[in-house]
C-alpha cells in the first residue's frame, strides 16, 4: 500500500453536507490526513478519500459479541495471576475474584476479560495447563453473568474456555505465538480480539527499537494481516476487534505515536480496542510510579481515543472510566445510546 488516510474526528453534532460518519459511530469527519512511506502528510477534504477507505471508514460497525460498537464501551479487567504489574495477587482466591468480577459489572463493564498469565514485559510462560486451573474456578461460576472474554495465547487454553463458558478470544500475540489458535477461530468461530505485539514477553522490549521502519503504518500492515487471517477462517469483520498493542513491542516514543494516529486503524473496518490503563507508558509521561494509582491518568488517555471514535477501553478501573464517558458524551450533546 502506497497511501494511507487517517480521519481527523470530530464529536458532537455533524453540521453540514461534508461531514461524513466515522465507523456509524459518535464522530464524524470533514477532511482526512494522507500519510504514505515515501512523502510528507498532507490534509485533504473527506470527498478526496478514495472509494476503497470511504466504505470501511464510515460503515457503522456491527455488535461485538452482542456489545454494541455504537457507543464507547468497557472491557473489565481480571487478572488471576500471582505477577500481573498492578494487581498480582489480589484475585487468585476464587472469592475474591468472583467479588472484583460482580463489582466490575455493576460498575458498568460490557465485557468481563480474564487471564491467568502474566504478559507483562519481563514475563515468563506459563504452562498451559496450569494457565487453565487457574482459569477454571472462575469460568465456571461466572458462567452466565455476561459476556466473558478470555486472555490468553494458547489454542488448549483457548479451547478449554469456550468449553466452559467464555464467548470472546483475546490474543495478545495476534495469532503468532500458537499457530493452532486459528483452528480454534476455525471450529469455534468466536469472536476475537487481535492485538499487535513483538517477540514474547521476556524478549518484547528489546527488540522494539530496531523493530518498525515506519511504526504507524507497519503495525497497520501488521493488524491488516492478522484481520485476514481471522476472515479466512469464516469470521466477519464484526467478530474482531484490533488492538495497536501499547507498550507490546514499541517504545514510549512508539506508542505515543500510534496514539496520535489512533483513527487511522478504523481503515482497516473492524472496531478498535484500547489498552493502556495503568501501564509504564501512562507512568512515564504522568511521573506516578505506583500502577494502582494511575486510573485517572489512564482515562485521560482513554479520553482520547474515545475522542477518536475508538469503541472499546480495556482498564482496571470500570466507575473511573464510566464517568468519564458519561461527562465526555454528555458535554458532546450525545447520550451513550447515540452515534
Amino acid at each position: 500500500m502506497t497511501d494511507y488516510y487517517r480521519p481527523i474526528p470530530v464529536t458532537g453534532p455533524a453540521i453540514g453536507p461534508e461531514a461524513v460518519p466515522l465507523a456509524g459511530g459518535w464522530c464524524h469527519f470533514t477532511h482526512v490526513e494522507r500519510l504514505s512511506r515515501t512523502g510528507a502528510r498532507e490534509i485533504l477534504p473527506a470527498a478526496d478519500l478514495p472509494a476503497a477507505w470511504r466504505a470501511p471508514l464510515t460503515a457503522a460497525r456491527g455488535d461485538f459479541a452482542t456489545v454494541p460498537m455504537g457507543r464507547p464501551s468497557l472491557m473489565g479487567i481480571l487478572n488471576l495471576t500471582p505477577d500481573s504489574f498492578s494487581d498480582g495477587g489480589r484475585h487468585e482466591d476464587i472469592q475474591a475474584a468472583l467479588e472484583q468480577a460482580h463489582r466490575l459489572v455493576a460498575e458498568g463493564a460490557d465485557i468481563l476479560d480474564l487471564g491467568a498469565e502474566s504478559t507483562r514485559p519481563g514475563a515468563k510462560e506459563v504452562p498451559q495447563q496450569q494457565e487453565i486451573a487457574r482459569l477454571m474456578p472462575a469460568l465456571e461460576a461466572l458462567r452466565g453473568s455476561g459476556v466473558i472474554s478470555l486472555d490468553t495465547r494458547k489454542a488448549d487454553v483457548a479451547r478449554a474456555g469456550l468449553a466452559a463458558g467464555a464467548q470472546v478470544i483475546n490474543d495478545v500475540s495476534g495469532l503468532r505465538f500458537d499457530t493452532n489458535m486459528i483452528e480454534v477461530l476455525r471450529e469455534s468461530r468466536a469472536p476475537v480480539i487481535l492485538m499487535h505485539s513483538l517477540g514474547t514477553p521476556e524478549t518484547m522490549q528489546d527488540l522494539a527499537p530496531d523493530a518498525y521502519q515506519d511504526v504507524v503504518l507497519d503495525i497497520y500492515d501488521g493488524l491488516a494481516a492478522m484481520r485476514d487471517q481471522a476472515l479466512s477462517v469464516g469470521l466477519t469483520y464484526d467478530q474482531i476487534l484490533l488492538d495497536i498493542g501499547a507498550g507490546f513491542g514499541k517504545t514510549f516514543a512508539q506508542t505515543r505515536a500510534l496514539l496520535r494516529d489512533i483513527s487511522l486503524f478504523h481503515g482497516l473496518g473492524c472496531g478498535l480496542l484500547l489498552g493502556v490503563s495503568r501501564k509504564g507508558f501512562v507512568g512515564h509521561v504522568t511521573g506516578i510510579k505506583q500502577a494502582d494509582q494511575r486510573d485517572a491518568a489512564s482515562a485521560a488517555i482513554g479520553l482520547w481515543a474515545i475522542s477518536q471514535g475508538v469503541q472499546m477501553l480495556r482498564v482496571h478501573d470500570i466507575a473511573v472510566h464510566q464517568a468519564m464517558i458519561s461527562a465526555y458524551m454528555a458535554a458532546s450533546g450525545l447520550t451513550l445510546g447515540e452515534g
